[in-house]
């Protein structure tokens, strides 16, 4: 991130803009919008400006050329003239004096850019390209312009003005922010957004005096799928962004992480086959703990909670304490995996059944039922399965299953560093020997339809 996104409060600032030409214009008039005390310096202004200069006096105008002296005691310098070096002189100079400095249309001499702005005071959304990508912010900006009513400014509004009572009803931050969170989705709302102030004044006065302060925790198990962040849920993303702490583990990508509330603790509890950076009675206690406190606990795990999850165990100990508990389901591996591997795993010419079955046990052992997995017209998938491949391998051929059944391995599925590599049950072990966890195995002659069906990568390993 090059840019690092701030809010200036303007009520005592100073700011420069040296220019008043149309460009200049744009600028002064978003900065008339603020409470900053403005100057520019130019020997002539265009028409707008000179019409801004009469309806405002917060803005004065000094009708001469630019000197470094005008860099005075401004903490903002805005330069947009025609001369390209005097711009650039401008630029070393409010440099060499620490200023924020802003070259209109030259984001190498600027030490700040101004973003693109949503303005529905008091609430603003500022967005920015870095300059590399203007019409995408565009497109954005329409995009949030329609999504957005006007009418949320009276929301900004109401809360302001029972900030304070709010406060003192409510001594705790978490109370306060569950308070905010009903609120706004709930009716007294829906009357502001109406412009029913006064009543919507009157039932916030009625719904503070009946408000009952206490917490109580909450757990929710929530699938985040298998990699890809587009393939959350909605209700999955909703609780990401209300939890006060994120319990994750390693299957978990960082680009979904970071779609987690900004404050949210996050306690990470990855886990490797043989390798458990916290136990899972531990987890199991730690989901209990933070619920106790009072706590939003949003425990995030890569696929689904209920498909190789353990999350029937952590429900267990939830059930103990009676911790209240959500389930929010999500896109299993082994569904993402087939499908960006272009490799279905059901068809009527191939498989007319399913298996999922896990590759590590809790003994570190790979004990399954061999014969009952050896089966015509059936899709075997193994989690956790890939250091226990060459058993997997052997254990299928001993019971009966072809050398040369098709196998593919998914490593990352879903993601941009996907890797799929096909093969046989004899040959996998020599072609997959880069691939690494976490991966997915998937055995049967579903794994020949991956040639024609793959529309994900191109540039993944093959037979």
């Amino acid at each position: 991130m090059q840019y690092f996104p701030l809010f200036v409060d303007t009520t005592a600032l100073n700011v420069l803009v040296v220019g008043a030409g149309e460009v200049a214009a744009r600028k002064t008039e978003l900065l008339l919008r603020t409470h900053a005390s403005v100057t520019i310096v130019a020997p002539q202004a265009c028409s707008t400006v000179e019409r801004l200069i009469e309806s405002h006096t917060n803005l004065e105008w000094i009708a001469r050329e630019y000197q470094p002296e005008d860099l005075g005691d401004r903490q903002l310098v805005f330069v947009a003239t025609n001369d390209r070096t005097l711009n650039q002189q401008i630029s070393e100079q409010a440099r060499a004096r620490n200023l924020l400095v802003n070259v209109v249309d030259a984001p190498e001499q600027c030490g700040f850019i101004t973003p693109s702005i949503i303005d529905r005071s008091p609430i603003i959304i500022a967005m920015s390209s870095g300059g590399v990508a203007p019409v995408l912010l565009r497109y954005l900006r329409q995009k949030l312009e329609a999504d957005i009513p006007r009418s949320i400014s009276r929301l900004g509004d109401f809360a302001q003005q029972f900030r304070d009572k709010v406060k003192r009803r409510f001594g705790n931050l978490t109370q306060r922010r569950y308070f905010w969170e009903a609120f706004f989705d709930g009716d007294i709302a829906e009357q502001v957004l109406k412009g029913n102030e006064e009543r919507a004044g009157q039932l916030m006065e009625q719904h503070l005096a009946q408000a009952e302060p206490k917490i109580t925790g909450q757990v929710y198990l929530v699938g985040a799928g298998p990699g890809d962040a587009e393939l959350l849920t909605f209700r999955a993303l909703r609780l990401m962004q209300k939890a006060d702490v994120v319990v994750y583990d390693r299957l978990v990508s960082q680009e979904i992480l970071d779609m987690v509330r900004r404050d949210a603790e996050k306690i990470y509890v990855g886990k490797a086959a043989s390798n458990h950076i916290l136990p899972q009675q531990d987890i199991n206690q730690l989901l209990v703990s933070e619920a106790k406190a009072g706590k939003r606990v949003v425990r995030l795990k890569g696929g689904d909670p209920f498909i190789f999850g353990r999350g029937g165990e952590e429900i267990e100990t939830l059930l103990e304490h009676r911790i209240e508990f959500e389930v929010v389901p999500g896109i299993t591996a082994a569904s993402g995996a087939a499908s960006y591997a272009g490799i279905p795993l059901t068809h009527r010419e191939h498989a007319q059944s399913v298996v999922f079955a896990t590759g590590h046990l809790k003994d570190d052992s790979i004990n399954l039922d061999w014969p009952a997995l050896v089966q015509k017209g059936q899709t075997l998938v193994f989690y956790m399965g890939l250091t226990g491949l060459p058993v997997i391998c052997r254990e299928l051929i001993a019971n009966g299953m072809d050398r040369e059944m098709p196998i593919a391995l998914i490593e990352q599925a879903t993601t941009e560093n996907q890797q799929v590599v096909t093969g046989t049950l004899a040959d996998i072990e020599r072609r997959a020997a880069h691939i690494k966890p976490p991966a997915l195995i998937i055995v049967g002659t579903v794994v020949t339809l991956r040639e024609k069906l793959n529309w994900f990568k191109s540039d993944s390993h093959q037979d």
